[in-house]
């Protein structure tokens, strides 16, 4: 017992530290503090386990009874986090208050458990919950549909952000958040954990190792859509292209001089270049550009735009005079912000590797390197 002992005695200090490390933080956006909130309901929830398993819990009886609701919490706070986080969050933000209403209830029902004497506290916990029986039953419902729920809500405000980012950026290396769906999906194990297996030893082991994501990923996030970039009800207006007061002549014109732009200015061997960097050169506004790209070209901006840089690659390697170069630096020159992101949109539109592609397309291979 003594390696799992101490790996969970290491869990708790990596959130403790983690925790400071939010805390310490400069210029908190609404993520951080929500994020700062969860990690110290985490140490709470960890540490409270952790008496659990080594029995010490009893020597702290008015502990006892605060780690039921606490499940009921985490899923709200990683829908808060990924709401925040994606600049997804409902207008009337009070509405939010709301999502704690069951733990809320949960900890009221408790508070006659709470007032009980020490000693009778303890008999309830080593009779099984004695006198509970239907309390413990309808909590364990509880925390499966609410592990259901908040896993696939957060899932899906990703994947509605996925679609977000593709529309508003060319390259998705840093804005992708591929990370935050992993720690959706830890969750989601853990839950299962919590109600297949029902092992305090399993659960904690769990969080454990969700800590080591959070605190690997997470402190280190930036947020992706700044006020100035995507603001909430822009967003939304964007999708509304039959109101968008873009007329027919208006957005032909507007398409005419994107295409210009492209194929003329080049701007695509911008790696970061964004939807805003256009509609800023072209003097419109940024949701008019996105309308015109989704409706004249059938194509999201990432595609748009990458398509450009495709084009490019292509151009460069059938060149003569720049077979001495490699493919990476080329497609470096044709605006791909790395080599991941090259060979993923390569792969996509190909359907071969960029090596594979350059000893067919010219017969002479580059230098992959």
């Amino acid at each position: 017992m003594r390696m799992p002992g101490m790996f969970f005695v290491a869990g708790i200090g990596i959130a403790v530290f983690i925790e400071f490390l939010l805390i310490s933080k400069k210029n908190k956006s609404a993520s951080d503090l929500i994020l700062t909130l969860w990690m110290f309901l985490i140490v709470i929830h960890q540490f409270v386990l952790y008496i659990f398993i080594t029995g010490d819990v009893y020597d702290f009886p008015f502990l006892l009874g605060i780690e039921h609701p606490l499940p009921l919490l985490h899923g709200v706070f990683l829908y808060l986090y990924v709401s925040f986080l994606t600049n997804q969050v409902p207008e009337k933000r009070r509405v939010l208050l709301l999502h704690f209403v069951p733990a809320a209830l949960m900890y009221l029902y408790l508070t006659t458990f709470f007032v009980l004497p020490a000693d009778q506290k303890i008999e309830v916990y080593r009779n099984h919950g004695a006198g509970y029986e239907l309390f413990l039953v309808l909590k364990r419902y509880a925390i499966t549909l609410s592990g259901i729920l908040y896993v696939a809500w957060s899932a899906l405000l990703l994947r509605k952000h996925r679609n977000n980012i593709r529309d508003q950026f060319s390259d998705l290396e840093k804005v992708n958040l591929q990370w935050l769906r992993i720690l959706t999906y830890g969750l989601g194990g853990i839950w299962f954990l919590v109600v297949f297996f029902r092992s305090d030893v399993l659960i904690l082991a769990g969080i454990v190792v969700f800590v080591f994501l959070m605190g690997f990923f997470g402190v280190r996030q930036v947020e992706i859509f700044r006020p100035a970039q995507l603001p909430a009800e822009e967003s939304e207006q964007r999708k509304k292209y039959p109101k968008s007061g873009l007329t027919e002549e208006v957005s032909t014109r507007l398409h005419q001089a994107l295409i210009r732009l492209m194929t003329e200015g080049a701007p695509y061997r911008k790696s970061d270049l964004s939807i805003n960097d256009l509609a800023s050169t072209l003097g419109v506004h940024p949701n008019y550009l996105s309308q015109v790209i989704n409706q004249k070209e059938k194509k999201n901006f990432y595609d748009f735009v990458n398509t450009y840089r495709f084009e490019e690659f292509k151009r460069l390697i059938a060149l003569q005079k720049n077979q001495q170069y490699t493919l990476l630096s080329l497609a470096y020159d044709c605006g791909f912000s790395s080599k991941s992101s090259f060979n993923r949109y390569f792969k996509k539109a190909t359907g071969q590797t960029p090596s594979e592609y350059s000893t067919t397309f010219t017969g002479n291979p580059v230098n992959p390197a």
